[in-house]
């Protein structure tokens, strides 16, 4: 058999170069190297979905701080890609205006109290906040909270259904929509999704491919996105390369025998990014809210 031309489908994904340029920056200037570039939903996969849900179909959900980003899996391929510029600071804002409240307010609002599914609250729960210096404490009914919330998740699950709809994969995703991202921890998420675009739905927690001893913290779905980094970092370094790039010293004790060990500013951009990383998943925010 012979041909005399070559055909083939392709998944481009482009970007704005100042915004890759900022970012080479920042990370420069942190002191690490760029290995590669990667999307954020492409590495939120990896450290979410299995090989199986791939296969027989998925769409991931990444609800971000400023974005929520969509990935459409069918036959193990990455089949469409989209990023809408709605995310959990516009819900954080949405609780500032409707609520009349601080942004610390309402973030903390949001992550406590917050719920998805307005039928899911209960009537008689009031949310007492400070005032201000002079003022009087101010109360919000938590009922009122949620319809502001789910108000907003609808108009981003519109997005999300409307992308995976112009994919033209909506009646072939088996596996359904995975929610990750600081957004699904909000309260009924995963139950408005499902009555929302009619597909199971489940939140993806970045410990798919993790051996077991990982912090308790790193199963956050916050994470996902730098665990999916670092699973794709680690996939391109090569173990006999690093290890002879990684310089040693001799620590002598007088109560224990000399022994080899890496050097701190000899460390290569793994360890930084380890260090880094871990530091980050070890910070926790302070709530200081009351319910009554």
């Amino acid at each position: 058999m012979c041909g005399v031309r070559l055909e083939a489908n392709f998944h481009i994904i482009t970007g704005q170069i100042t915004a890759v340029n900022n970012i080479s920056r920042c990370i420069e200037k942190a002191g690490l190297k760029i290995a590669d570039l990667t999307l954020e939903p492409i590495a939120s996969a990896d450290a979410t979905l299995s090989d199986e849900e791939k296969q027989a179909g998925v769409a991931l959900v990444d609800i971000g701080g400023g974005t929520t980003d969509i990935t459409v899996f069918h036959e193990g391929i990455i089949r469409h890609t989209a990023v809408i510029p709605f995310g959990g600071n516009v819900i954080t804002a949405d609780i500032k205006e409707g609520c009349t409240v601080m942004q610390p307010q309402a973030e903390k609002l949001k992550v406590k109290f917050g719920s998805a599914l307005t039928n899911e609250v209960f009537d008689n729960r009031i949310i007492t906040i400070p005032g201000l210096k002079g003022r009087d404490h101010k109360e919000i009914s938590e009922k009122n909270l949620a319809r502001i919330i789910q108000a907003r998740m609808e108009e981003v699950l519109d997005y999300v259904l409307w992308e995976i709809r112009r994919s033209g994969y909506e009646r072939k995703l088996i596996g359904g929509v995975v929610l990750t991202g600081g957004g699904s921890l909000l309260a009924n998420t995963d139950k408005l999704t499902e009555l929302h675009t009619g597909m199971s739905c489940r939140i993806g927690v970045p410990v798919e491919h993790l051996a077991h001893g990982y912090h308790e913290s790193v199963s956050s779905p916050i994470f996902s996105t730098a665990i999916g980094l670092l699973l794709r970092g680690l996939q391109d370094i090569d173990p006999a390369k690093a290890k002879d790039e990684v310089p040693t010293a001799t620590v002598v004790d007088e109560n224990r025998e000399p022994s080899n060990v890496s050097e701190e500013k000899g460390a290569t951009w793994f360890d930084n990014v380890f260090k880094k990383t871990k530091e980050w998943f070890e910070a926790e925010p302070d709530m200081d809210f009351n319910k009554k």
